[in-house]
């Protein structure tokens, strides 16, 4: 049963990640002026624990979803999942004449651990007379997990109990131990001036779905997140995508010029190579 078990898990990454990369030749996520007209009607990303597999493991559940009113010319839908801040997976789907994406993966891990994933949902309109206009928003869960001897198996969002609280604390001082050392390397490497720029991890990027950055409109903030994806998808997303194994790939950061001139995002490239992409705003 455990053979099947793990075999069943492995057949459905595999074909996850062959939607992902299917047609890889002409898909692309183009950004186009934000649409008015329409909005999805439910965009979403979840994480759940289901239950204990063996005294070692354990069984995650992770969900995107999005609707929309009416049938569009493009529908995508793009998940990235870290565990601890490191990449553990990607799963995406793109549809043509589509309306909804459903998208679920049931995976096992072990030991406690942090599972962070934010979503990009878009949608491509097309009108008479070749006018073009996207649709797209954000989605994003946190789980933290608890795998101790010490206490029965458990999974959360934010510590309630004292127990609870040590544990997130715990997690979160040794992730982001880890992904400021990457970051500060990344950063030297590049020789930027970080006094001239506010950074935010790429997880966290989801806060600007209904709130605009600072000194921008929510219409300029909207472009500008659109066009950032845009270059995630071609340059770090599909890539990644394509190698076996993804251990090196932790969160990216994002700089935003204070000026509000550019951003940059850093991050490790399929060859685990440091990569900077730059977009004027």
């Amino acid at each position: 049963m455990r053979l099947l078990h793990i075999i069943t898990a492995l057949v459905t990454v595999i074909v996850l990640l062959f939607i992902i990369n299917e047609n890889n030749s002409s898909e692309i996520m183009k950004y186009f002026p934000i649409d008015e007209e329409i909005q999805f009607t439910e965009a979403s990303t979840d994480l759940s624990l289901l239950q204990q597999v063996s005294n070692d493991e354990y069984q995650i559940r992770w969900i995107i979803s999005s609707k929309m009113p009416e049938p569009v010319y493009l529908r995508q839908d793009i998940s990235l999942l870290y565990m601890d801040g490191n990449l553990k997976g990607i799963k995406g789907l793109w549809k043509e004449e589509e309306r909804d994406i459903h998208l679920q993966l049931d995976f096992e891990e072990s030991d406690s651990s942090h599972f962070q994933a934010i979503s990009y949902h878009h949608g491509e309109v097309h009108y008479p007379n070749d006018i073009i206009k996207s649709v797209q928003s954000m989605s994003h869960d946190n789980l933290y997990v608890i795998d101790s001897p010490y206490s029965p198996l458990e999974a959360f969002q934010e510590g309630t109990t004292d127990l609870q609280k040590n544990w997130q604390e715990t997690l979160d001082h040794a992730t982001n131990q880890q992904l400021q050392f990457r970051w500060k390397e990344w950063i030297d490497a590049q020789q930027i001036d970080t006094n001239g720029y506010d950074l935010i991890p790429l997880t966290s990027l989801y806060i600007y779905t209904k709130q605009p950055i600072d000194g921008l409109s929510q219409e300029e903030t909207d472009r500008v997140i659109g066009q950032l994806w845009e270059g995630l998808y071609r340059e770090y997303i599909l890539p990644v995508s394509n190698i076996k194994k993804t251990s090196h790939q932790i969160i990216p950061i994002i700089l935003i010029d204070k000026t509000r001139d550019h951003l940059i995002v850093l991050f490790n490239d399929e060859n685990n190579e440091l990569k900077l992409l730059r977009q004027n705003i």
